[in-house]
């Protein structure tokens, strides 16, 4: 051994570092004992200091007494030898520590290594029984790598997924990445496959997508999967030539609902409307919840629009009446905007676009089916979208107009029908619209309501008008026992703060509560809102007048009046437009005064006319009569001339004939 530190003649252990003398020499005399070769490898100190790893093998030489006479054998320098089998070892137990699958495959695809994980989760290990789990895994690997890369004239590396049955029979998602390892010639020696378990990250990636792309409450795809699904379905109308229609739908019952009975109860109703409308469309379609209380519908295959009403008209059947919540029977509707793909929309925008813009339009045909009555089922048109624009700008400018003194009120005197004494006047909102002209409340008043614009107008208005009132009163136009009719809306009577503001605004310009009538329609009183029911028991208590207006429209109201706290009704014109004329609605008006009377409520007759419609009403037995045969609505000044010049006619004015005496016929 070049430069050896061993010298001839010597026990070789007696080199060996201190620590391992003892036992070098036990295992020399047990070699000998046996007459065994004594092989070992030990430490020696290096003529530079450093240690040497030696690999001794030795035998004893002895005489024919049996007596030792030297030894024979050989030492060489292992130092590079135990270092590489050292890391070996370390590499080999930091390969099976692993989590992940590691197998070794030489050039003809036999198995060279597998490491623990190998072995859990592929059932390969080096034992020959379980060489053909290592082939079959190989097998399906290589079937999805591309061959260049098996030969080894392309690329070094392969990353893919594939399924695989784990020991343990369940089936797994494994992310795998095949390295192939060159020699010297560049020639395949070897294949490394590293396997990993994507499984449970594979499904939680696939429940957050679920997630984000279906309504959490009843698992229908949310908006941003239906505006998805749109966008493919008219992608392939392009080619298929298929129509392309979208369903947007606004379900009625569900706030009434959350505020009697609780959100939980109408989560259960949105839930149960979910269902019925997949079970009233075709396995295609597509159903989803886009937010609260509205639903759409995608219903490949359609563009006729018979056909798409038809559809419309089968959705909106299925979820109005009655539903069943709890033990509870809810009553509900809906209203159905429809918008089919037209060619030029595939023509001027990109399937995505015109997903959204199909969404929209079906959107605004809702909103013009609600606004016919709710109930209903709407085409879009191209004349929509003009009236919906003109909606938004009108909705951005009554926001402002309050603030730039746009709004004014007109009053419009309500008379005793038999002595044509001023009894009250109702104040009537105005819009003076800088470019539109003088607007009254059909044109902007549901825009108010639906965007809470009503409520800081409405509290304008009862301010105002009372102080008009009181001004009335002051200069002895009208008596201190005259009233003041206000209209008030669901989202005022619904707001926390409606009956402070209104009792402070009256205290404000010194006007009695009791002198106050608040009109609301039936449709307010038999609406149910907890809200709504809570102000008006707050404003009965303190002695306001209330009112029901339009009564006869729309609901069984007979039925309901006794169930209504007002003191007074408004009989709607549609009942009065004949009065006097042929007679026909006659019992009717005269069976509601006379039930009306029965519980001690007074009847307000409006849109009065003529004189023979005032006899006639005074002859059914109304109360008070109001319209522009008694007065057209008018400001301060023309109520203070009406009851100047009502004041200044002749007695026998008020007690027959037109009933109104100072006004023209």
């Amino acid at each position: 051994m070049s430069g050896a530190p061993l010298t001839l003649g010597v026990a070789p252990w007696s080199h060996a570092l201190p620590a391992r003398r003892a036992e070098l020499e036990r295992d020399w005399l047990a070699a000998r004992t046996t007459n065994a070769p004594f092989v070992a490898n030990f430490r020696v100190a290096g003529p530079d200091g450093t240690d040497v790893v030696v690999a001794f093998s030795a035998r004893a030489m002895v005489d024919a007494s049996g007596s030792v006479t030297g030894y024979v054998g050989t030492a060489h320098d292992a130092t590079a030898l135990v270092t590489n089998d050292r890391l070996n070892d370390q590499l080999v137990g930091a390969l099976d520590a692993a989590s992940d699958a590691i197998v070794v495959y030489d050039a003809r695809a036999a198995l060279v290594f597998a490491n623990r994980g190998a072995a859990d989760l592929l059932g390969v290990t080096d034992a020959d029984a379980d060489r053909e789990a290592a082939t079959t895994f190989f097998d399906a690997v290589r079937n999805q790598v591309p061959r260049d890369v098996l030969a080894g004239t392309g690329k070094s590396s392969w990353s893919g997924e594939l399924g695989h049955r784990s020991p343990d029979g369940i089936m797994r998602t494994l992310a795998v990445t095949l390295h192939v390892v060159r020699g010297t010639d560049m020639s395949v020696d070897h294949f490394s496959v590293i396997a990993r378990d994507v499984t449970e990250h594979k499904q939680t990636q696939a429940e957050l997508q679920r997630q984000a792309t279906h309504d959490e409450l009843t698992g229908l795809p949310n908006r941003t999967l239906f505006l998805r699904r749109v966008a493919e379905a008219l992608d392939r109308s392009r080619t298929l030539r298929r129509g392309v229609t979208v369903m947007f739908l606004d379900f009625d019952g569900l706030k009434n609902v959350n505020d009697t009975i609780g959100h939980r109860f109408g989560d259960q109703l949105i839930v149960s409307v979910g269902k019925r409308l997949v079970n009233a469309t075709r396995p295609s379609d597509v159903v989803a919840r886009l937010s609260g209380d509205e639903f759409a519908v995608l219903a490949e295959g359609v563009n006729d629009e018979s056909l798409a009403l038809e559809i419309a008209e089968r959705l909106r059947a299925s979820v109005t009446g009655q539903h069943v919540v709890s033990g509870v029977e809810v009553t509900s509707g809906a209203s159905v905007g429809v918008a089919i793909a037209t060619p030029a929309l595939l023509a001027e925008q990109s399937p995505a676009d015109a997903a959204l813009t199909l969404l929209v339009n079906a959107d605004t045909a809702m909103y013009r089916a609600k606004q016919r009555g709710k109930g209903r089922c709407e085409v879009y048109s191209e004349a929509m979208r003009t009236q919906a624009r003109d909606r938004l700008t009108l909705a951005s400018q009554l926001e402002r107009a309050l603030a730039r003194d746009e709004l004014s009120l007109a009053y419009q005197p309500i008379v005793s029908i038999h002595t044509g004494r001023v009894v009250a006047i109702e104040a009537l909102l105005r819009w003076r619209h800088p470019e539109r002209g003088v607007l009254t409340p059909p044109a902007f008043i549901d825009i108010a309501e639906e965007t809470g614009a009503i409520v800081p107008i409405g509290d304008w208005v009862i301010a105002t008008a009372a102080r008009a009132l009181r001004s009335l009163v002051d200069d002895s136009s009208l008596d201190g026992s005259a009233m003041l009719h206000v209209n008030v809306s669901p989202r005022q009577l619904s707001d926390a703060g409606f009956v402070e503001r209104t009792t402070n605004a009256l205290a404000a310009a010194r006007v009695d509560l009791r002198q106050l009538v608040l009109e609301f329609t039936e449709a307010t009183a038999l609406a149910n809102n907890p809200a709504v029911n809570r102000s008006l028991n707050a404003l009965s208590r303190l002695d306001v007048r209330l009112s029901i207006d339009d009564f006869g429209t729309g609901y069984s109201s007979l039925a309901h009046l006794r169930d209504f706290r007002a003191s007074q009704l408004k009989l709607d014109g549609t009942f009065i437009r004949n009065v006097g004329i042929d007679g026909a609605d006659d019992p009717i008006v005269r069976s509601i005064v006379q039930l009306a009377h029965s519980l001690d409520m007074s009847v307000v007759a409006e849109w009065v006319q003529s004189a023979p419609q005032l006899q006639r009403l005074r002859l059914l037995g109304c109360d008070h009569a109001q319209g522009n045969h008694v007065c057209e609505p008018t400001d301060e000044a023309g109520v203070r001339e009406f009851v100047r010049r009502a004041t200044s006619a002749e007695p026998t004015r008020h007690s027959g004939g037109t009933g109104a005496g100072p006004l023209p016929a």
